[in-house]
């Protein structure tokens, strides 16, 4: 028996092997798509790049001498190679808005959408989860028409419209929370945040800034559960429908026959059989709150990579808008890799092909 583990763990360490072989060949395939459709588009943008990062008084030999130094001279297909080049090198070209280096703003800017991202992803998952077992368990009660209410209403509504609905109710009428920003303008000069890892509530945490904590957590309430609504519904709808499909099923009626705990069968049997559909829901959302947070960050003034994108797009700083969307799309085929081997871990079923 010990021999047929062996076999059995080197089968699968092999068929995750092919996989992730299979996976990343696909994944190189279509950011190469994305990095052409992104570079045609850029260059087809109706404006004078080299006009634009000179500056409005720019005479015409300086005009010639940048766009030679930038190598707009050349043909389309030597241009996107030299880009090429230069992005598998580290380089992602200068900024024209900010004359500084497009990797370097994303990844300076990057910690702040992570925070939002993932106080959003708290928030939304276990809600998300519980409000959708919730229903189905009490399917066609009042409890579940109001949690369908709930969800079609966080999917349908936009985030710059909850946005400003939140700051109404809670700092104009209520007075509970901060308006905007990711701390108060006066924390740097009572109670700085020593940077770690560039997310603030971790650092303030890490360096024991308890006055931090406070002042990070309460204006990272409002924007997150704005970012959250949507995924909260979408989750909730996903695992609604997929609970009430596992719930119908044999092996539950058998459980339920043998006596077994309505409690135990919802959330030992049901939720994990039932939670493969709803992990690729989960992974489509987190891809999602990744442009998501464009929205969210500008109605919130947050310093995140959604406020650097939407800067760039209206300055048309076409070497930050293709850096900020090869990332995002190299995130996304990250996010869908890790989604198809969670399915496969919480299913052994499911075979990686």
């Amino acid at each position: 028996s010990a021999r047929l583990s062996v076999s059995n763990q080197r089968e699968v360490l092999l068929d995750v092997t092919r996989f992730l072989l299979r996976r990343l060949a696909s994944s190189m395939v279509v950011l190469g798509g994305v990095s052409v459709i992104v570079f045609l588009l850029a260059r087809f943008i109706p404006t004078d790049v080299a006009a634009m990062y000179i500056g409005p008084r720019a005479r015409a030999e300086d005009i010639e001498r940048v766009r030679e130094q930038l190598g707009l001279n050349e043909g389309l297909l030597t241009q996107y190679l030299v880009y090429m080049r230069d992005m598998l090198q580290g380089d992602w070209g200068t900024s024209i808005a900010t004359k500084q280096p497009v990797v370097g703003e994303i990844l300076g800017r990057l910690p702040a959408s992570l925070e939002l991202i993932v106080a959003a992803m708290l928030i939304a998952l276990p809600l998300g989860l519980a409000l959708g077992v919730l229903s189905a368990r009490w399917y066609g009660r009042p409890v579940d028409v109001g949690v369908r209410v709930v969800s079609i209403i966080g999917v349908s509504l936009p985030a710059f419209f909850l946005g400003i609905l939140l700051q109404i109710v809670f700092f104009r009428s209520l007075d509970l929370l901060p308006l905007s920003g990711r701390v108060d303008s006066d924390l740097r000069f009572t109670s700085p945040i020593d940077e770690v890892t560039g997310l603030y509530l971790i650092d303030a945490i890490l360096t024991a800034n308890w006055t931090a904590v406070q002042d990070v957590a309460w204006h990272l309430i409002l924007p997150a559960i704005t970012l959250a609504a949507y995924p909260i519904g979408l989750i909730t709808r996903m695992t609604r429908s997929s609970m009430l499909e596992t719930l119908g099923k044999d092996y539950i009626r058998t459980a339920r026959a043998y006596g077994l705990r309505e409690r135990l069968i919802v959330s030992r049997l049901a939720l994990r059989n039932a939670l493969v559909p709803v992990l690729t829901v989960i992974g489509l959302t987190l891809a999602y709150l990744i442009t998501g947070t464009f929205y969210v960050e500008v109605v919130f003034g947050w310093p995140g990579l959604g406020t650097f994108a939407v800067k760039s797009i209206l300055a048309t700083d076409y070497p930050a808008i293709m850096g900020i969307a090869l990332f995002g799309a190299a995130a996304y085929v990250v996010i869908n890799l890790v989604v198809d081997l969670a399915q496969a871990w919480v299913d052994p079923r499911i075979r990686l092909s």
